[in-house]
This record gives structure tokens, sequence and C-alpha cells, in this order.
């Protein structure tokens, strides 16, 4: 069985009434698009595409990395923009950069217990939570009617053996509270364990880039380190024109 995501800060732009069909198709994304959506989103550094990984890999990247995958009707961004506390302190060009119908953003971090999510419809603001297992962080807009088996206890946190609940603990795991948002708007899991025939993290490519302060990026032919962690599809590596080699950018 995949081993469940314990991290993950991601945006979602979406323009289709199906995103799970749309990733379910097996599309390989679009890397013109991603470069592009990559430089506008940072236009003040310089980008780099380093590689082609998925979602089990890059879903919560390093404070100098961003990992985006285009496809028809949906855009997947991962970067450290949408950790946030409070949701709706993300700058305003992540909302809606792309002039989409839904933006969706789902970001956990299970080793500090934490969850947020956020929705947004056209650019306007919907709900938005953010909370550890103690702290409700933010709570904005009306709960969604899914919301409420997490609200009724129907999902308590699992603690660990030799661990003592506190009595001021929200009656849910705020990751998987996240991760369930996350079902909701886009039709998988990050961290529940899915049947055999479900979408999994890893079935999502997306195309990972390094950021660097302006002019301080490597030439374009230097030797850029490969993580073995971000889960690298090197069978889908020939779509790229930017990407040559194990770990090679030309």
């Amino acid at each position: 069985m995949p081993e469940l995501l314990s991290k993950a800060s991601s945006l979602w732009y979406i323009d289709t009434p199906d995103p799970l069909a749309v990733l379910r198709a097996n599309h390989d994304p679009d890397p013109a698009a991603a470069l592009a959506l990559a430089k506008q989103l940072h236009s003040d550094l310089d980008v780099l595409p380093i590689m082609v990984g998925t979602l089990a890999g890059c879903a919560g990247p390093e404070v100098d990395e961003v990992y985006i995958g285009c496809y028809p009707g949906v855009t997947v961004v991962c970067s450290t923009q949408a950790a946030r506390v409070r949701p709706t302190d993300i700058p305003e060009l992540l909302v809606r950069p792309l002039a989409s119908e839904h933006t969706y953003l789902v970001s956990f971090d299970a080793a500090h217990g934490w969850g947020a999510f956020a929705h947004w419809e056209r650019g306007e603001f919907r709900r938005a939570f953010s909370s550890t297992r103690v702290n409700i962080l933010e709570d904005e807009g009306l709960p969604l009617v899914w919301e409420r088996p997490y609200w009724a206890g129907e999902h308590p946190v699992r603690w660990h053996a030799g661990e003592l609940p506190d009595p001021q603990a929200l009656p849910f795991d705020p990751p998987d509270f996240a991760d369930a948002a996350n079902n909701e708007w886009l039709g998988f899991h990050y961290r529940t364990p899915a049947a055999d025939s479900a979408l999994m993290p890893g079935d999502i490519a997306v195309c990972g880039f390094t950021l660097y302060p302006k002019g301080q990026a490597p030439n374009r032919g230097a030797r850029i380190p490969r993580s073995d962690k971000r889960e690298a599809t090197p069978h889908r590596r020939g779509l790229f024109g930017w990407l040559r080699g194990h770990d090679r950018v030309s």
C-alpha cells in the first residue's frame, strides 16, 4: 500500500465539472503551460525546470521549489505559498491567476497536526478553515455539508499508544479534514487508504521548477542535483523538451 502523504501545500484551479475524470484520463501535463504559469507566479525570480514528478513526492515542496501540473480544465500548483496559517492570506495573484471558475487550497502537515482548506468561486471567497488539533486558526465562510460528520465526531483523532488526548482537542484530525476537502472537490485522497481502482497522488504528474534570485540561476547546461524523494517519472520525461538525460536541464 502506498505511504500516506504527511505534508502537502496545493492550489487547484478548476474549469471543468468533473476534475476527477480529467485526472483519470491520464493526460500528460502541458510543460509549456506549467513553465509559463511558474514564471507568472514568480516574476521576481528566475525559474528553472528540473524534473517531472508526481504528487506522491512533490505535493509538499521546499521553499525554493514549485511543482505545477496543467491539464485540460485542471491546474495544480504545489508551493509553500499555499501553506498559510490563514488561507485567506495567500497573495491575491494566487487566488485566480488563470481566471478559473473555482480555486481550491488544500494544505496540511501531519507532523504538526495542522490542516487547512479554502474555496474561491470566480475569485470570490466562499470558505476557509485552518487549525491544529487544539486551536482553530481560521474559520471563515459557511461550513459545507460534507463537513458535518467531522464536526459531529465521526472521524476522531487516532491517538498513538501512550498519547494523552488534549481535553480541548477538536473532534477530528485537521490533516484528515483537509484531505476530506480534497476528496470532495477533486475526487481523490492524499492521505486516506484508497481502493485499488482509486486515483492516487502517484498517478498525477507535475512539472518541477527551482526558484532562484534574479540573475543567480545556473547556466541551463549546468548539472542540477535530483532529489530521489520527488519520485521522478522517467517514462514521461521525453515529453518535456526542456528536460534532457537523467538530471540535466538543457
